[in-house]
């Protein structure tokens, strides 16, 4: 049980911080914790149906080669698990007629995000214990902030585009960039001291994140209201 609520505490509570910072017009709660439901689940399930695609076209034969490493950071893990929280955010949230302002493209992007990281994070941390959980708190769970948000920022944006399917992908492969390069530094352990690139990502991530919060506050249709 303890266990249980460590894997879960991190996540609620960047959830509560995210929300919080929805300043201007808050979102229904249905559809908060619908989003958050469906990157638990149906996230989940995309992203073991894309690894084993990814897996079976791209096996990994040494894990001492780099190039096979970045395959596996940018390609596989990456891309299958941002694109799996994507087509969650475009083809559900953004569609919704809640979906009026900028800032709902990161609080959903945000949720979906969680949800996912919550199964995840479930998952590693009854196989690892405590140590494996206070660690992701400050990593894993925080990395799958930033990616949602850095993905949700534009695709914010793209809801009052005219352009909406280039800030989408722009959304997309800003998740993927960080996110793989973020496991890359992790995955190539093998180099000594290596591993420290990914908590530079992460920290380049965060300052980002807060900015791009920031932007889409300020920029807020209900502002004045």
């Amino acid at each position: 049980m303890n266990l249980l609520l460590l894997a879960i505490a991190p996540v609620f509570a960047i959830i509560l911080y995210i929300y919080i910072q929805d300043k201007h017009e808050k979102e229904p709660r249905k559809l908060l914790i619908s989003s958050f439901l469906f990157g638990a689940i149906v996230s989940i399930l995309i992203v073991f149906v894309l690894y084993l695609f990814t897996g079976h076209f791209i096996p990994l034969t040494d894990k001492f080669s780099i190039w096979q490493q970045f395959i596996q950071a940018f390609v596989v893990v990456a891309l299958s698990e941002e694109f799996s929280k994507y087509v969650i955010v475009k083809y559900y949230a953004q569609a919704k007629k809640a979906f009026n302002e900028p800032y709902d493209g990161i609080i959903y992007a945000v949720m979906v995000s969680m949800g996912f990281a919550c199964t995840e994070n479930i998952m590693y941390v009854i196989d690892g214990g405590y140590q494996t959980a206070l660690l992701r708190a400050f990593t894993a769970v925080p990395a799958h902030a930033t990616f949602g948000i850095l993905m949700g920022y534009f695709m914010g944006k793209a809801k009052f585009s005219k352009n909406r399917f280039l800030f989408n992908l722009m959304g997309l492969l800003l998740a993927v960039l960080f996110h793989g390069a973020y496991d890359f530094f992790l995955f190539i352990n093998f180099i000594p001291g290596i591993s420290i690139g990914a908590f530079i990502s992460l920290t380049v991530g965060i300052i980002l994140s807060r900015k791009a919060i920031k932007l889409h506050q300020d920029n807020s249709n209900f502002k004045s209201l």
